[in-house]
């Protein structure tokens, strides 16, 4: 996006140029990202100042909540893990859950798919023991699969702190089966029969 002037955020501060408003740009980042924006990143991606980032981040979550008379959204904008993201309101989760698992028809990622057969083999588990298997991060794929209702955090490693999952029975339903005891051995299509994956935990 080019302009040639200086344009004005919400507030009325200048911007620098190339933006014509710092508040709907960020509102575009983090409206795609999956994981929480710290300030210090948006404001390298945006050419900007972090103090004017932080201020713009500080409207949003007026605007957001509904503050000065305006209108309280369905998200809200959260500080997370040192970062900022979108997320559903509370309230609203159930609505979410429910167009996710029932009338979204997105197909699952070949990445979600061999995610979730890991969990559905192994669990409970770890995201760490998860990661390790597939040899990739799997934070977003995780999370996708969280949303869709087809695993669940089932508990907390006592020492570790490590939250474990397990699936539910939304993906029992999915697949027309009645328990995990009806999916099929996965030793014989391994090339080299890996341990733990014969029999389900």
């Amino acid at each position: 996006m080019t302009v040639n002037v200086f344009a004005k955020a919400s507030d009325g501060a200048t911007v620098p140029p190339g933006f014509l408003d710092l508040d709907r740009a960020l509102e575009a980042i983090l409206m795609v990202a999956d994981e929480p924006q710290s300030l210090v990143g948006m404001a390298s991606t945006l050419s900007t100042p972090v103090s004017a980032v932080r201020k713009a981040i500080a409207r949003l979550v007026a605007d957001f909540d509904g503050e000065n008379g305006g209108i309280r959204r369905g998200f809200q904008l959260r500080e997370v893990a040192g970062g900022w993201r979108i997320y559903v309101r509370a309230e609203y989760d159930d609505v979410a859950r429910d167009f996710v698992v029932t009338q979204n028809p997105t197909k699952l990622s070949q990445a979600a798919l061999e995610t979730l057969a890991v969990i559905a083999y192994k669990q409970p588990i770890s995201r760490a023991s998860i990661a390790s298997i597939r040899a990739v991060n799997v934070d977003s794929v995780v999370r996708t699969l969280l949303g869709r209702g087809l695993i669940t955090e089932a508990f907390a490693d006592s020492e570790t702190g490590a939250i474990n999952y397990a699936t539910t029975d939304v993906l029992l339903s999915q697949l027309g089966i009645n328990s995990l005891s009806e999916l099929p051995h996965i030793s014989p299509l391994l090339d080299d029969g890996t341990d733990g994956f014969d029999e389900l935990s």
